[in-house]
């Protein structure tokens, strides 16, 4: 059912705003808490916010929190932050979860991708985007810095693997194929036209085509589905079918 749900989100996000959206905050601050309840409130989101007894807490088995779209968690301890994602996601596996905390790096951003995590953001950032994030969320897509995200991938997949997958995929021109590697090389369009000696705005046409061939918003998005094994090939079959 929650998964239903989202697609009627999404749509009145884009049509009304997100009266009806309900979102769960967890933290073991109440200053956060309060914080960002009144952030939420003021987009007329239905908050569930739910404080947590320690910053420090590893066992969430028997935590009681309300089913929702959407979670916000402080993750001001990062490897109680990922248990806690993690007991989410075994619960409510369509749920999406963003992660908010003062800064991210390797060491505190990874287990939280590992366990589900679609959403980082410093508090700073969650205070002017998180509605942003949410919509992006809602269209399943990701919310998490490019390079940090690039840097992910890297460490839990082989380099060879992309370049086996991008040859194999169908519908793709040699052109196409050549900018989606220089993506998936978290290339910008500048340094996609260096180095495939075409001009920027070109570079720029080529990305636009990919994003709309495999269904995506944003190049991180291309990344994530990197580490899904033949997930682009797939895409690209469907689109080049869609057109036949």
């Amino acid at each position: 059912m929650i998964k239903h749900s989202f697609v009627g989100f999404s749509r009145r996000l884009h049509k009304h705003g997100p009266p009806c959206l309900k979102v769960c905050l967890l933290s073991p601050h109440p200053l956060v808490l309060s914080e960002f309840s009144k952030l939420l409130a003021n987009f007329s989101y239905r908050v569930k916010a739910k404080h947590i007894d320690s910053p420090f807490a590893n066992d969430f088995h028997r935590l009681p929190f309300p089913r929702c779209p959407l979670y916000v968690v402080d993750a001001c301890v990062p490897t109680s932050a990922a248990l806690l994602v993690s007991e989410i996601m075994d619960r409510y596996p369509e749920s999406r979860v963003v992660a908010v905390s003062e800064g991210f790096d390797e060491a505190n951003a990874f287990p939280l991708l590992r366990v589900g995590t679609k959403g980082l953001m410093t508090y700073n950032e969650a205070r002017t985007d998180l509605q942003e994030a949410f919509k992006a969320l809602l269209e399943g897509s990701y919310w998490v810095p490019r390079v940090l995200l690039s840097r992910f991938v890297e460490s839990i997949l082989p380099s060879s693997r992309n370049r086996t997958m991008i040859s194999s995929s169908v519908g793709l021109s040699r052109r196409e194929r050549e900018v989606l590697q220089a993506v998936l090389d978290n290339l910008s369009n500048k340094e996609i036209a260096g180095q495939l000696n075409i001009s920027e705005r070109t570079a720029k046409f080529h990305v636009s085509n990919l994003l709309a061939k495999f269904g995506v918003q944003r190049r991180a998005d291309l990344i994530v589905m990197s580490f899904h094994g033949s997930a682009l090939s797939v895409a690209s079959q469907q689109h080049s079918a869609a057109q036949a």
